[in-house]
């Protein structure tokens, strides 16, 4: 189930961040945004997402086939572990949390509230939700925040393991993750230019 961004022009706060940007990723792939703090990386994520609509440009992939991960974790820190995974099973329709508490080595907190968790187990939580959504195209901004080195070698696993099963990911992450195969797309290129001052605008600077 491929993911096609054609031509793709994006703002943050009324301004443009990013032009012309285009890739697809197929099934089986990885593509991992590069460039700098402030380039528009999470923006694009969003954008890819759903979360905000595009200045210009179209992002298709088939409907219900993408799950977003962002800065927050999105779990009830009233409810277990096993809640939280169970709550997000039954959204998208499923029902097996297991594969997802495994893989992220979750069975010894399976009964603790989220909210009693540390932050990287909070965050090995959050990921492990994109297990139990059934959903082939994963886009993850800065996915590793906040987990140690075995953590990280986890959520690696779990996303080759994803690819190796025909899903994809788009991620924006510093953190070399070994995926195999995986590409990059530096978004340098795409900054989108500064906005000419015509002499109107300059009377008033």
């Amino acid at each position: 189930m491929s993911l096609e961004v054609n031509d793709l022009s994006i703002a943050r706060g009324g301004v443009r961040v990013l032009e012309g940007v285009s890739f697809t990723l197929a099934p089986g792939r990885a593509l991992v945004l590069r460039g700098p703090n402030g380039i528009g990386k999470t923006t694009l994520l969003r954008t890819v997402a759903g979360l905000q609509p595009p200045v210009s440009g179209a992002v298709r992939v088939e409907a219900e086939s993408l799950v977003y991960a962002g800065h927050s974790d999105g779990i009830k820190a009233t409810l277990s572990v096993a809640e939280n995974l169970n709550f997000w099973a039954q959204v998208f329709g499923k029902s097996d949390i297991l594969p997802a508490i495994e893989a992220f080595d979750l069975a010894p907190l399976a009964d603790r509230a989220a909210g009693m968790l540390s932050a990287g187990q909070k965050r090995r939580l959050g990921l492990a939700r994109l297990l139990v959504t059934g959903r082939p195209v994963w886009v993850l901004d800065e996915p590793t925040v906040s987990l140690d080195r075995e953590a990280v070698a986890m959520f690696a696993r779990a996303v080759g393991r994803h690819l190796a099963g025909g899903g994809s990911a788009l991620l924006a992450t510093h953190i070399e993750l070994g995926l195999e195969g995986a590409e990059t797309l530096d978004l340098a290129p795409y900054r989108a230019r500064a906005a000419e001052v015509d002499d109107f605008d300059e009377a008033f600077l």
